[in-house]
């Protein structure tokens, strides 16, 4: 059985989100909830909250189980990049520079152990 989570529109960009979420793509979830708790990165604690809303969604679509976080592994995760905010910041001379505030998607899918 496997379930999903998925938050948009977080405020950091994909690079630095993808480099988080390659340290838990395929690992058991109580393993990846370690990595994740203490790694100092932001984007971390975001990754965090998707991997335990993805673990609960898992336990309220089974009929009446629950599943602790070692029963349960992180089958696939990825980042999509979402809309950037284009501001202007100033530059010399009068002139001004565009800057990217990016976002990103992230979507984690978890599965249960086969026994």
């Amino acid at each position: 059985m496997e379930a999903r989570a998925l938050k948009k529109y977080i405020r950091s960009s994909p690079r630095k989100m993808r480099l988080v979420i390659d340290l838990i793509r395929g690992k058991n979830a109580f393993e990846a909830l370690n990595i994740l708790h203490f790694n100092t990165k932001l984007a971390a604690k975001d990754a965090e909250m998707v991997l335990r809303s993805a673990i609960a969604n898992l336990s309220n679509n089974s009929e009446g189980n629950s599943f602790s976080p070692e029963e349960v592994r992180v089958k696939a995760a990825w980042v999509n990049p979402g809309p950037a905010m284009k501001r202007i910041l100033p530059a010399p001379m009068g002139r001004a520079y565009r800057m990217k505030k990016r976002s990103n998607h992230l979507t984690i899918v978890v599965e249960t152990l086969e026994k």
